[in-house]
């Protein structure tokens, strides 16, 4: 028996519905290769939050207490629940096996920066026994070079420098100071990044413009980083639009916000295509 003519909008509106919930759910995210979500775990979804919005890094702080790095912004925040693997590894590692070992379908590098709050030795002892079941998706460098993963592990805060540097072959990368570039003395395979924090090196505070010997400053360090092999991210920098336009423009490598949404909304309208 053919359906009652005044049925069909009701069949339409739910064909229709079936399409947009079908297109919603395969829409894959724009990838923003120079978004850093700073302190990624204070949002409501770490990590997810980040990858929702197109972020290529993300920085966690870690406690290592007992067996395990416990991700926190200060000690009285820490929660045994709460831990690296849980909140990063394991949901990376998940994400990159359903995506034939990519965490985008474009194959953009993606950096999970772990900022050491406690000793440098054994925090990185302890991340060195953990990463292990995760290797298969890490960069990692031995005696034959560097060999890209779909994750890159940075170590920042309390760095292991020495101890990482004597390795033969590693998974983990150091994030570097003002310092290690000005002296060129470490190498861009074990130093890829230099940070620093925007206050102490900038009077700019992203309202109005710019001053043009700030923006000579910052495009020399850019310019001297780069020539180096090495990327740039400042932190403490300004959270305005003006501000992320800017270091859009002059080639910032990482542009450090804590504002996901806002960040995304900018980088999307104005980088180029």
């Amino acid at each position: 028996m053919r359906p009652s003519v005044h049925l069909a909008p009701r069949y339409l509106l739910t064909l229709l519905f079936i399409f947009c919930s079908a297109c919603a759910l395969t829409a894959e995210v724009v990838p923003l290769i120079r978004a850093h979500s700073h302190n990624d775990y204070e949002h409501e979804q770490p990590l997810i939050d980040a990858l929702d919005a197109g972020f290529c890094s993300v920085e966690a702080d870690v406690f290592a207490i007992g067996e395990e790095l416990l991700v926190a912004h200060d000690r009285i925040d820490l929660d045994r629940s709460r831990t690296l693997e849980a909140l990063y590894l394991k949901p990376l590692q998940l994400r990159i096996k359903e995506r034939g070992g990519k965490v985008y379908d474009q194959g953009v590098p993606f950096y999970l920066m772990i900022d050491f709050k406690t000793q440098a030795s054994s925090t990185y002892e302890c991340l060195r026994r953990i990463i292990r079941p995760y290797h298969a998706m890490l960069t990692r460098v031995d005696a034959e070079g560097l060999h890209p993963g779909a994750v890159t592990l940075v170590v920042s805060g309390n760095r292991p420098t020495q101890l990482v540097g004597q390795e033969t072959e590693r998974w983990v990368f150091i994030d570097g100071r003002l310092e290690d570039m000005e002296a060129n003395r470490l190498p861009a395979s074990l130093v890829p990044w230099i940070s620093e924090n925007w206050t102490s090196h900038f009077k700019w505070n992203g309202e109005g413009a710019m001053p043009q010997e700030e923006i000579q400053k910052l495009a020399a360090w850019l310019s001297k980083a780069h020539s180096q092999g090495r990327k740039v991210r400042f932190w403490a920098t300004p959270e305005t639009e003006a501000f992320w336009k800017l270091a859009w423009d002059q080639g910032l490598d990482f542009i450090n916000t804590d504002q996901l949404k806002a960040l995304s909304k900018v980088l999307l309208a104005h980088q180029a295509p």
